[in-house]
């Protein structure tokens, strides 16, 4: 895991600091009691997710490879064990 650069990427890094963002917000207003900023918060968070997908859908996210898809069957030289 170590050797590849999963969420080393632009999309990855914007999408998780608008979450982080929206989870502050919602924290913040949780402790104020105020039930419209929490869910303000909230939707914050989803749009993290939203910005973080379409920069992905850009380019500026992890490339698809073969290797890394999620997808894929085992590998048909895998050792059955005996």
């Amino acid at each position: 895991m170590a050797g590849n650069s999963h969420g080393h990427t632009p999309a990855a890094w914007t999408g998780v600091i608008i979450a982080f963002i929206g989870f502050c917000v919602a924290g913040a207003f949780t402790v104020m009691a105020q039930p419209v900023g929490f869910w303000a918060g909230l939707v914050i968070v989803v749009l993290g997710g939203v910005v973080g997908g379409v920069m992905r859908q850009m380019g500026l996210g992890q490339p698809k490879t073969p290797e890394h898809s999620a997808h894929q069957p085992a590998s048909a030289g895998a050792s059955t064990g005996s």
